[in-house]
């Protein structure tokens, strides 16, 4: 009786591994460019983060800095105006996230309940048209929709005969506003990639769901939510993720002096106190400790739904 002979597992694993390769060597060589692309502008800018140590002179050499350890970061732990940003920028990114997370989703599935492909189409494109449209000139808008002198908003408010509010000068509302208008310009560009994956679910699912009686709210919530509940979660840990990366552009352009304990943001503090102060490595400290949390923040909330969910972006 002739002995079968066996094939180690880790040969089979290598074996198998090379053999993927060989057959996706073309997508493989496609993927290069990338690489270096992300190589280039998202690794190598890493070493600059060696200023966050350093007291930093741009007219002397890598080797000539001045080394002074943690001092950099010790002063961002100990100014107030640190926890300030830190505040405004964790209350802006959690408002958004519940505002300007689940309202895309929402918005895809009345999409999707629309039956005249013409208008679907045509409120489609006309929600995301802002997407193409500068903070600058949104900024602008905002500014004139909630306006005391001639502004809709205001102007409404005293057609049912209460004052007008001054909406820009009052810190409590300014957050509020943020969100508001930053749901406006990218509404209809984050429900692209749910109707996407709306398009993707088989739809054998919705005529077996119909024959035991669903009616449409009852397709919604047992058959398209399900459907694309693996892209909610991979886009919620992303954007939980980038919880404390909000950016500058919306606070500067919308905020004043009379909002400026409501519109300073981590960002914000770090091009006023950075760079703005010619303090180059305070800044980088800043962004240090926004990249680290922003890891941390991604590692977790990664973790957590891999946990209850199985799904994972990592």
């Amino acid at each position: 009786m002739q002995m079968e002979r066996t094939i180690p597992a880790e040969k089979k694993v290598k074996k198998g591994l090379w053999r993927t390769l060989v057959d996706q060597k073309y997508l493989l060589f496609m993927s290069v460019p990338f690489a270096i692309l992300v190589f280039i502008f998202s690794y190598i800018p890493i070493w600059g983060w060696t200023m966050a140590f350093q007291k930093y002179r741009p007219s002397r050499s890598f080797f000539e800095q001045e080394w002074v350890g943690f001092d950099n970061f010790v002063k961002m732990f100990q100014d107030p105006n640190f926890y300030l940003a830190l505040k405004n920028t964790l209350g802006m990114s959690i408002l958004g996230l519940l505002i300007g997370f689940t309202m895309p989703i929402i918005f895809a599935l009345m999409l999707n309940e629309l039956r005249n492909g013409m208008f679907k189409r045509f409120v489609q494109t006309v929600s995301y048209l802002p997407h193409f449209v500068s903070w600058v000139v949104v900024s602008g808008l905002v500014y004139k929709m909630l306006s005391t002198d001639d502004g809709p908003v205001n102007q409404l408010i005293a057609m049912f005969g209460y004052e007008k509010v001054q909406f820009m000068a009052k810190s409590e509302y300014f957050w509020l506003i943020v969100v508001l208008a930053d749901l406006w310009k990218e509404l209809g560009w984050n429900t692209i990639i749910y109707l996407s994956a709306i398009t993707a679910i088989d739809h054998s699912l919705y005529e077996a769901a119909k024959v035991d009686g669903a009616n449409r709210w009852q397709l919604m919530r047992h058959v398209t939510l399900p459907g694309i509940s693996s892209v909610i979660i991979i886009l919620l840990v992303l954007s939980i993720g980038h919880l404390i990366a909000i950016g500058y552009e919306k606070q500067m352009l919308l905020g004043n002096p009379l909002v400026s304990d409501a519109s300073q943001v981590l960002d914000l503090y770090a091009l006023k106190y950075g760079i703005g102060q010619n303090n180059f490595s305070f800044g980088t400290a800043i962004a240090v400790v926004n990249s680290v949390v922003g890891v941390l923040l991604l590692f977790t909330a990664n973790g957590f739904f891999k946990k209850r969910t199985g799904e994972s972006v990592i």
